[in-house]
Formats: C-alpha cells, sequence, structure tokens
C-alpha cells in the first residue's frame, strides 16, 4: 500500500500530521495503533519527547521495540493508563477500525491532562475512489470514521475540534497495480473485488483524501 503514493503530487498527510503534534508541544505522547512503531520513533527523537506505542498486535509491538520504542500490547478501548497520563495521543489511520469508537475516544479523552489533545488522521469515504471505481468497489458507508463525519463524532467528546484536509493526487500505472490496491484493503469482500479491475485500464489518475483533526480536551 505504501508503494501507491510513491509518485504523489501535493502535500504528504504525514507531514502535516506531524506538523500538528509538533504545534501540541509534546512532552509525554501516546500513539495509539503504532504499528510497527516509526512515527513514535521519530516523535521521541525530533521532540524529544517521552513516548508510549500501543498495538492490539504482537507482532507490531515487537516491531516497535525493535525502533528503541516504549511498545506495549493493548486496545484502544481499554487503555492501561491512569488519567492525565499524557499531554498529546496520536491516532494515524486507526480509528475507522475500532469496533467502539465513543468507548474508546472516551478513554483517550479520560488519559488526556486538560488541554490536552489527540491528533487523528483519517481518509475520506472518496479516497482514491478514480482507482476503486474500476473494481466496481465504493467505501460510502464503510469508513465509520471519516473526513465527513470525524469532526461531529469527536465533538461529543472533545471541546475543540480542528480539521485540516489534504488532497492530492497519485497515478495507477496500469490495471495490476490497481488490482493489488484493491486486493490489499483489509475487508475481504473489497479485496475480492480486485479481478474486475479490466486489462485494458490506466494510467489512473486517482485524488488522495485525507483529513488531520486536531481535538483539544476542555482546559482546566
Amino acid at each position: 500500500r505504501r508503494s501507491i503514493y510513491e509518485n504523489q503530487e501535493g502535500e504528504d498527510a504525514l507531514e502535516v500530521a506531524f506538523d500538528a503534534i509538533a504545534t501540541c508541544h509534546p512532552r509525554r505522547v501516546l500513539e495509539v495503533g503504532s504499528g510497527p512503531g516509526e512515527l513514535s520513533a521519530r516523535i521521541a527523537a525530533e521532540f524529544g519527547a517521552e513516548v508510549v506505542a500501543l498495538d492490539i498486535s504482537e507482532r507490531m509491538v515487537e516491531l516497535a521495540r525493535q525502533c528503541g520504542v516504549d511498545a506495549r500490547l493493548g486496545v484502544v478501548r481499554s487503555l492501561p493508563f491512569a488519567d492525565a497520563s499524557f499531554d498529546t495521543v496520536v491516532a494515524a489511520w486507526m480509528l475507522y477500525h475500532v469496533p467502539d469508537l465513543d468507548g474508546g475516544l472516551a478513554e483517550i479523552a479520560r488519559v488526556l491532562t486538560p488541554g490536552g489533545r489527540l491528533v487523528a488522521t483519517t481518509n475520506s469515504e472518496q479516497h482514491l475512489e478514480e482507482a476503486r471505481a474500476h473494481a466496481g468497489v465504493s467505501m460510502v458507508g464503510r469508513v465509520p470514521f471519516n473526513r465527513d463525519n470525524g469532526r461531529e463524532i469527536l465533538e461529543r467528546h472533545f471541546a475543540t475540534v480542528e480539521q485540516i484536509d489534504v488532497d492530492g493526487w497519485v497515478t495507477f500505472p496500469d490495471a495490476e497495480a490497481i488490482r493489488r490496491y484493491v486486493r490489499s484493503m483489509i475487508m475481504i469482500a473489497v479485496a475480492s473485488s480486485a479481478d474486475r479491475v479490466p486489462d485494458d485500464v490506466g494510467p489512473v489518475r486517482a485524488g488522495t483524501r485525507v483529513t488531520v483533526f486536531v481535538a483539544t480536551t476542555p482546559a482546566l
């Protein structure tokens, strides 16, 4: 999936998210759904912050530890931390995987200090739709936390929510590139549609539509 963005035109959403984290002046950070830990390691290295990474996968925790990160096994809906433990929480492209989203956000708000911030990234339901259309796949109604509903959901748990939309373009050179992208999608019903892509498709220019949300807890 990462290879899709090698020819991206426009701003890098991850860099926009990193800049948003920088504005938080983080000192103690929790990254939920941290994966192999590259972002957590970068936050620790560039900001000198104390960072804890949490992931549901034992393998991801193992990889994050190899990056020198304090990585722990756990789930966002039951965070093993005391109230007000972190000034910043990072959730990069993971909240749409949380089964009990409101429960998870309540936990994130609980472990944040007063005035603490959540930096969360997600995609629009129309992200890369020009490519998926060739497989007959629509993500409308399939992404529980997305650009269009994210602010409303976050406002149930946070005092203020800032929305930063980051749009650009990538080019899929041929049909097989689109098939690989569709097969990489987590939803089995979507991934199984890859073979619908006709052989004569390509190149296809598709829009990247990503949003960075910065949500702040009430100050004392």
